[in-house]
C-alpha cells in the first residue's frame, strides 16, 4: 500500500502551484489529464517506500503547460488552468479535505489582494520581503545608461571618487553625510 506525501498548493487566476514534499524522491512519475486528473507517484528512502497522490482537481487544466522544478526535498509543479479564473477549492469533490493536502501559505495570495496588486503601476507593486541587495545581480558594468551617448554631461560625482569607493570595499551611507563631507562607515553587513 502506498503512502501519501504532504502536498501544498496555492493558486492564481491562471495557474496552480502544487508542491509535493518528498525528500530524496526517486522514480518520479506524473500523469495529468485535461479534465483535472492529477496522479503523482514516486519512491523514497533506502527502503524505496512507494508514495502516491491521486486527486481530481476542481476544474480543467492545460496538460501541455506544466512546469516542473525538483530539489532534494520537494517537487514543484506549476500547472496552467484551462480557464483564467479562481477556483473555490483545489479538489472537485467537496467535504473533508484529505489530511495530506495543505495550503502553501508562502505562495498564497487572496483573490482581492491579487487584483489590487495587478491594478497598481509596476513602480508601486509590493514585492514582498525581497531584499534586492542580497540577490548579487552585479553592477551595471558595460551598460549604457544614456541612450543618446551623453554620459560626459553627468556632474554628480567624479570618476575618481566612484573608483576609490568601489575599490575600498567600504559603503558610504547617505545618512552618514555631514554638511557635504562624507563620513565613511564600515560595512557591518558581513
Amino acid at each position: 500500500m502506498s503512502r501519501h506525501p504532504t502536498v501544498k498548493w496555492a493558486q492564481r487566476s491562471e495557474e496552480l502551484s502544487i508542491t509535493v514534499e518528498l525528500p530524496d524522491a526517486q522514480d518520479v512519475k506524473l500523469k495529468v489529464e485535461p479534465e483535472g486528473k492529477f496522479y503523482f507517484s514516486a519512491t523514497a528512502g533506502a527502503e524505496k517506500i512507494p508514495y502516491e497522490v491521486n486527486v481530481d482537481l476542481f476544474d480543467s487544466i492545460d496538460v501541455n503547460d506544466i512546469i516542473t522544478s525538483a530539489s532534494s526535498r520537494q517537487i514543484c509543479y506549476l500547472v496552467k488552468k484551462a480557464e483564467n479564473k479562481w477556483w473555490d477549492r483545489l479538489l472537485k469533490q467537496g467535504g473533508k479535505i484529505p489530511s495530506f493536502l495543505k495550503i502553501d501559505w508562502d505562495k498564497w495570495v487572496d483573490e482581492d489582494e491579487y487584483y489590487e496588486q495587478e491594478a497598481k503601476p509596476a513602480s508601486d507593486k509590493d514585492l514582498g520581503d525581497i531584499d534586492f541587495s542580497k540577490l548579487n545581480m552585479g553592477g551595471g558594468d558595460g551598460l549604457e545608461l544614456d541612450a543618446a551617448g551623453d554620459d560626459d554631461d553627468d556632474e554628480s560625482d567624479s570618476e575618481e571618487e566612484d573608483t576609490d569607493e568601489a575599490s575600498s570595499g567600504i559603503e558610504v551611507d547617505p545618512k552618514d553625510t555631514v554638511s557635504g563631507d562624507r563620513t565613511v562607515a564600515p560595512d557591518t553587513k558581513a
